[in-house]
């Protein structure tokens, strides 16, 4: 494997995402929806306007929760199978390229544009809030910033292993879509029945290690438990356990939701 021809093929996909404003346009995305919520998030509250960290934080995280995975899977659903419909696929693995690297250098190009959008979007945000909480927000802010690119670099990945599973961009598209609303709303509802289901007790010994099943879940504990204040906002600090809460062994969970879909894609696309 050589670095050179996945840093080339990762280069193009940057260079094609930024000609093309993608880059651009997400960016805005977040820093809109991100600056309404911070602004308008308690006006349920009666309250408007920048507040603490902690509350600007917990609205930031269900906003990503939703916007970051959908932006992941429409940006990788076609990676692969886009080549092959295009009938530019064996063109390049007709080249001095194994399919590794073509794989690697995609997903790192199209991982440096989201992480890119992902960064300069709640930029702003982070911004303004630093501003007037001066440097004791800045540590969270970023712990933020950090598990939203790790967020998005999972279903990223997600994203890339469908796109090498599936026979055409249709069939493509839609489990992408399917494995939005899986992890993303089908998922808690679910384990939520089942802990009703078999009662409290019962369930609640094996709840917390189930939520690592989906990366949407993990980023909101890893987010949950960075303060202590929307920690008890959120009222997990009973559910999940102390043991479980720490934040580099949350962080390497999402590095195994980030390395397990390509090992899968790497060996289908063999």
């Amino acid at each position: 494997m050589e670095f050179r021809q996945i840093l080339f093929v990762a280069l193009k996909e940057l260079r094609d995402r930024l000609r093309n404003r993608w880059v651009l346009a997400v960016s805005l995305v977040f820093t809109v929806f991100a600056l309404v919520i911070a602004y308008f998030g308690g006006a349920q509250q009666g309250v408007v306007g920048l507040r603490s960290i902690e509350f600007t934080i917990t609205s930031l995280v269900s906003l990503a929760i939703y916007l970051i995975p959908l932006i992941a899977l429409l940006l990788g659903f076609d990676a692969v199978v886009g080549e092959r419909e295009r009938g530019s696929l064996d063109l390049l693995l007709a080249l001095p390229i194994t399919r590794l690297e073509l794989l690697l250098g995609k997903y790192l190009g199209l991982a440096a544009a989201l992480t890119l959008s992902t960064l300069l979007g709640f930029g702003l945000v982070a911004v303004l809030l630093t501003s007037r909480t001066g440097a004791a927000g800045l540590e969270p802010l970023a712990g933020f910033m950090f598990s939203s690119v790790l967020l998005g670099l999972s279903f990223l990945s997600l994203a890339v292993m469908l796109s090498v599973l599936a026979s055409d961009r249709t069939r493509a598209s839609g489990l992408a879509i399917a494995l939005w609303f899986l992890f993303v709303l089908v998922f808690d509802l679910v384990l939520l029945g089942l802990l009703v289901g078999l009662g409290g007790e019962a369930g609640s010994e094996w709840f917390p290690y189930l939520l690592l099943l989906n990366p949407a879940d993990v980023f909101r504990i890893l987010n949950v438990f960075s303060l202590e204040e929307v920690r008890n906002l959120y009222g997990l600090t009973s559910i999940v356990p102390a043991a479980l809460a720490k934040p580099w062994l949350l962080a390497l969970v999402m590095l195994g939701w980030i390395a397990a879909p390509l090992a899968v894609a790497q060996w289908r696309f063999r």
